[in-house]
This record gives C-alpha cells, sequence and structure tokens, in this order.
C-alpha cells in the first residue's frame, strides 16, 4: 500500500502508549453497557473469558480478537508497516484512519446532507481505561461507543501475522478500516437500534452482532475501493485484506482456541462470511451494498 498517498487530516490517533492504568481503575466495567465492539483473536481460556464479556456493543469491542501474549514489546517488533514501507506502525496507523475518515466524511456522509463526527485511535501498551471499562492486550482491538473512540496496543499486527497467517500493511489497514466502520454503525444510529433490538430479543443477540461485524467488514471493504480508485494499493494488497477477514472468522479462532467449532456461539460471522461481506464492499464501493441486517448472509 502506498501509505504517503493516503488523504490526511488533523487528529486520528492519540499515544498513549507507555502509561500506567492501575488495576480495577476506570470505566463501567465488563458488566455494563456500553460495551466494545470488534476484537480479536488469542488466548485459549482468559481470552474467551474476555470475548465473551466484552463482545457486544455496536461500533464499539471485540472485533478481532487478542491474545494474552500481546503487549509489553516495543515498537519496532509489535507490527511492521510492511515491505518496502517505511514509517513507524504509528504513523501508518495515523495515515489510514486518515483516509479512511477522509472517505466517510467528504466522500459518502456529506453528499447525503449528513454530518460525520472523527474518531480516533488510542494507542496503549499492555491495558487502558475506556468509556466501557478496563481492557487488555488481550482483548484485540476495539472500539468503545461509549467515547467514540477506537483502542489498539500495536502488539496485535505481530499477532495477527504470526497466528492469524495475514502479514501485510493492508491486513492492518482492513482492521482499522473495520473499527471505524463500527464508529459509523454509531453515528448512524446502527449500533443503538441493535443493541436495543438484543435487549427486547436476547435470543437474537448472537446473530444481530454477526449482522453488525459483517457490516463492519463490508465498510472496510467499501473503503478498499476508494483506495483502489485512487491508486493508492499495490499487488496483493486485496489479497491481504481478504486474508486477514477470514483470519479472524468465528470458526478459525474457535478451532484455534478451544479445539472445536460452536456455530451456535458465533458473533463474528464464519471466516467465508467476513471475507465475502469485504468483497461486497470492495466491489460495490457503494455502503448501500452493506445491509447485512435484511441480506442472506
Amino acid at each position: 500500500m502506498k501509505w504517503r498517498k493516503l488523504r490526511r487530516r488533523s487528529g486520528g490517533v492519540i499515544d498513549r502508549r507507555g502509561e500506567s492504568f492501575p488495576s480495577g481503575s476506570g470505566g463501567r466495567g465488563l458488566g455494563g453497557f456500553p460495551i466494545p465492539v470488534g476484537g480479536g483473536v488469542g488466548g485459549v481460556i482468559l481470552l474467551l473469558v474476555i470475548f465473551f464479556a466484552f463482545q457486544f456493543c455496536a461500533g464499539g469491542g471485540v472485533d478481532i480478537p487478542g491474545t494474552p501474549e500481546l503487549g509489553g514489546a516495543d515498537e519496532a517488533s509489535q507490527g511492521e508497516s510492511g515491505p518496502g514501507v517505511e514509517g513507524t506502525p504509528a504513523e501508518v496507523v495515523d495515515a489510514v484512519v486518515d483516509d479512511v475518515q477522509t472517505m466517510w466524511d467528504e466522500d459518502i456522509f456529506r453528499p447525503a446532507g449528513r454530518t460525520y463526527r472523527d474518531t480516533s485511535v488510542v494507542l496503549f501498551t499492555d491495558r487502558i481505561d475506556s468509556g466501557c471499562g478496563a481492557a487488555s492486550a488481550a482483548t484485540g482491538p476495539f472500539y468503545c461507543p461509549a467515547d467514540g473512540l477506537v483502542y489498539l496496543d500495536l502488539g496485535f499486527f505481530r499477532e495477527l501475522d504470526r497466528r492469524f497467517g495475514a502479514p501485510g500493511d493492508f491486513a492492518q489497514a482492513y482492521v482499522l478500516a473495520h473499527e471505524v466502520g463500527h464508529h459509523v454503525q454509531t453515528l448512524l444510529g446502527t449500533n443503538e437500534a441493535v443493541q436495543r433490538e438484543s435487549r427486547e430479543n436476547p435470543s437474537e443477540r448472537n446473530e444481530l452482532s454477526v449482522r453488525l461485524e459483517l457490516q463492519a467488514d463490508c465498510y472496510a471493504g467499501v473503503w478498499a475501493a476508494s483506495v483502489y480508485a485512487r491508486g493508492v494499493l499495490e499487488p496483493g494488497d486485496v489479497d491481504e485484506g481478504l486474508a486477514a477477514a477470514a483470519a479472524v472468522g468465528d470458526d478459525r479462532i474457535q478451532q484455534q482456541t478451544q479445539g472445536r467449532i460452536d456455530p451456535e456461539s458465533f458473533t463474528h460471522g464464519t471466516s467465508e462470511q467476513r471475507a465475502t461481506w469485504f468483497r461486497t464492499g470492495f466491489e460495490s464501493g457503494d455502503p448501500d451494498a452493506c445491509d447485512t441486517f435484511d441480506a442472506d448472509i
């Protein structure tokens, strides 16, 4: 990805790496709303406890699970930007988030007469206090609708490569575009509607969560179409995005962490579903094609 060609804007990253957050401080805790959306993959018992407690909060949370092994590494080892890419991981995160938000603001919201409100990515090491409660690197990247921010320990990108087999700078960009997609869902009222429906119909909670996550995947694909049209992508970038989407499917994560697959507990969609909806966004370039709530997923 030719990241220096991405469109820039002010803000984008809040660097809180190295700050100390005492255990149990701040936030609403894992038991209250809103819970984060979007999170990772990871560590057997600890990850599964975090995943199911922290998993569902439209527009913020556990889309792409993490692992207990994350955190504590220096920046050079926390995630490479990709072959031939100059700049630190934090700089690339900043550039990608700027471009994703510029697309939503200038290309989609404004023409529709809507007002876009920016989010930022909070970079942290090991643990962080968010508006959704305390979280650790094991939670994986997540968006918290309570404060409207994305949270990321850069060590997750190392795990995305080594543990999930999804290397490359555009795999990382997919993660960021997905999390910003949750922010868009909050701005559009989708997250609130899903939370309300899940409270009224608890039996539909998991399916609603899956549809929410797949829509964020589709939104990431819409951004991929935008940068492709502007000549920012390089050969293999789209394949990296598809590989990353597939790598964090519920079926693959469950097989890796617990040795079996339980479709009844899916909250993010299968590898095939996640890659399919990313591709839907990419091929259409249109957010209206991302209505996962009325579609046969």
